[in-house]
């Protein structure tokens, strides 16, 4: 999946758009679903247990710390 992304050339950061916002919740759904369908062995050398990646996929996708929807 290819992102579109938009600079300002100020510099300045702007607060990120509805549609930006929401691009990023199916994103992290997507992403969340591809580490529930992970087989154990995988999940072990990432340092996770079944019930981690479970527990994980089962989040709401507005629950995210703020430094992964920037």
């Amino acid at each position: 999946m290819q992102t579109l992304s938009l600079s300002l050339r100020s510099g300045a950061r702007r607060a990120p758009s509805l549609f930006s916002r929401f691009l990023n919740s199916l994103e992290l759904r997507r992403q969340r679903k591809a580490l529930a369908a992970l087989d154990d062995a995988l999940l072990e050398d990432i340092g996770l247990t079944r019930e981690d990646a479970i527990r994980e996929a089962q989040r709401p996708s507005w629950d995210a710390p703020c430094h992964w929807m920037k």
